[in-house]
């Protein structure tokens, strides 16, 4: 691998760790020809993301500093689709992220929607229903990602797609359930404005009542069935991408179990898994894998 690929992969690897902690320790148990993909699909949407979610961020090559965030956005997506048909970029980063999709023949039509998905941070605030929710903004925001993950996964069977694409989708709502104080602080609601509203729940109050309550358990009932729907994905993995999905999965459903067990106050602090529960499963998973080994031969 050339110095500028593996300088883009290591940084790459760092983003994950720092942000993406729950993929990061789920990529642990990959072999280190799919772990390096994981962390550059992460790469790219942590700093489309941050484009949308951290204006005071230093702005990244190609991306204007002073421009608003929909011009930073649009630079960074033409950005990206140019290094895309060139296939590869100056920039370590871009040039790891370039090099995984075109090895693992990505379709280019996931990041039109990834990208228009993150548009609409700058111009949505609110969303009326759970349909419009999921097929007008999470569509390109959670279930597209699932799409993105899945060439790198190596699935067995095309049945993993939508699987793959319902997990997405869970992580994704359990990360609204979780951060509805955080994206309050934003000016932000991913919740249904219709259910909120039938149970007479004010995420604006930021305390738990009983219809707030009765609201969020509505919510992990839905998360819940989307997670039963992503596990029966697995069995279309092979080995060890059914250990880091599953553990990945473990892991984000431990956070409903947490909310739950915190009475739905996600107001007063960050829902966590403790690092010494993520080790441990890390642990039990990379024991099954040192004594199963993968049956990959290429």
């Amino acid at each position: 691998m050339s110095t500028l690929l593996d300088t883009g992969y290591r940084a790459a690897a760092r983003l994950t760790r720092a942000y993406g902690t729950t993929y990061y320790w789920g990529a642990l148990l990959l072999p280190p020809h799919q772990r390096r993909d994981v962390h550059a699909v992460y790469a790219l949407c942590r700093l489309a993301d941050d484009i949308v979610d951290e204006p005071d961020k230093a702005p990244h090559p190609a991306v204007p500093a002073d421009g608003t965030p929909a011009e930073r956005l649009d630079a960074f997506r033409a950005w990206f689709f140019e290094a895309l048909d060139r296939g590869t970029s100056d920039e370590p980063v871009m040039a790891a992220v370039i090099d995984s999709l075109r090895r693992r023949g990505t379709d280019p039509e996931c990041f039109e929607r990834f990208f228009d998905a993150m548009g609409l941070d700058l111009t949505h605030t609110t969303w009326p229903t759970w349909v419009a929710l999921r097929d007008g903004y999470m569509e390109g925001s959670a279930a597209v990602i699932g799409e993105m993950m899945l060439p790198v996964l190596e699935p067995t069977s095309p049945a993993a797609r939508e699987p793959a694409r319902s997990l997405g989708l869970a992580f994704q709502l359990t990360n609204f359930l979780r951060d509805v104080d955080e994206d309050l602080d934003r000016g932000r609601i991913y919740l249904p404005q219709d259910e909120l509203a039938a149970h007479g729940a004010d995420p604006h109050l930021r305390r738990v009542t009983p219809q707030w309550r009765a609201f969020m358990a509505d919510q992990v009932a839905r998360n819940r069935t989307l997670y039963a729907h992503g596990a029966q994905g697995l069995p279309h993995l092979p080995d060890a991408s059914r250990r880091c999905v599953g553990t990945a999965l473990t892991l984000y459903e431990r956070i409903l179990d947490r909310i739950e067990a915190a009475d739905y106050d996600v107001f007063h602090g960050r829902i966590r898994v403790p690092a010494h529960e993520k080790l441990a499963l890390f642990g039990r998973q990379a024991a099954v894998g040192a004594l199963r080994p993968s049956r990959r031969t290429a």
